[in-house]
């Protein structure tokens, strides 16, 4: 019996449940992309409204989150972490010690070296933001199923260049 392979291939092109993982088409990618794009916004928007009562930015947020998630991690981890540069990072820095949501402690082993660490004030907005967005997760998790936030979690881990993965490793096996 001969497949009808015109019909498999329109069957490739049409969204459904069982849409062909190998051979995705240009448009089907760009929805992809369009729908991470849109999540992203929801997924910062309750912060950045918290981030509003404050005067701060997604920048402090994220200096926040991993200063919380390794406390005592060093200026250096944590510009390697975000990918900013060292004057970006010091501006976020100084504004979030002299407001006194962070800690900066010099090195007992290496003076050079600055450990941060969030204070309760810090830990305090760091739990709210977060909570914001666990709500949103939580939310999103529940409507689409284990096998989907499986399948989620998988697809991110694999768009993640692979020099800066081992940062996500190494923040994900803190927690286990």
């Amino acid at each position: 019996m001969k497949r009808d392979v015109m019909a498999d291939r329109g069957a490739q092109n049409t969204p459904t449940s069982g849409e062909s993982l190998l051979f995705l088409t240009d448009e089907q990618l760009r929805r992809g992309i369009e729908a991470m794009f849109f999540a992203y916004r929801g997924f910062t928007a309750d912060p950045d409204r918290i981030l509003e009562n404050y005067a701060y930015g997604r920048a402090h947020h994220r200096a926040i989150h991993f200063i919380n998630r390794s406390p005592g991690t060093t200026v250096n981890n944590l510009l390697a972490i975000l990918g900013v540069t060292k004057q970006s990072l010091n501006r976020v820095l100084r504004t979030l010690v002299q407001d006194g949501l962070v800690d900066s402690r010099v090195g007992t082993r290496d003076k050079r070296e600055r450990h941060l660490y969030l204070t309760e004030a810090g830990v305090n907005l760091e739990r709210e933001l977060s909570e914001a967005q666990r709500v949103r997760m939580r939310a999103a998790y529940r409507a689409a199923g284990p096998e989907a936030v499986s399948g989620f979690r998988t697809v991110l881990e694999q768009m993640m260049d692979p020099e800066l993965k081992h940062h996500y490793i190494a923040t994900t096996e803190c927690t286990k």
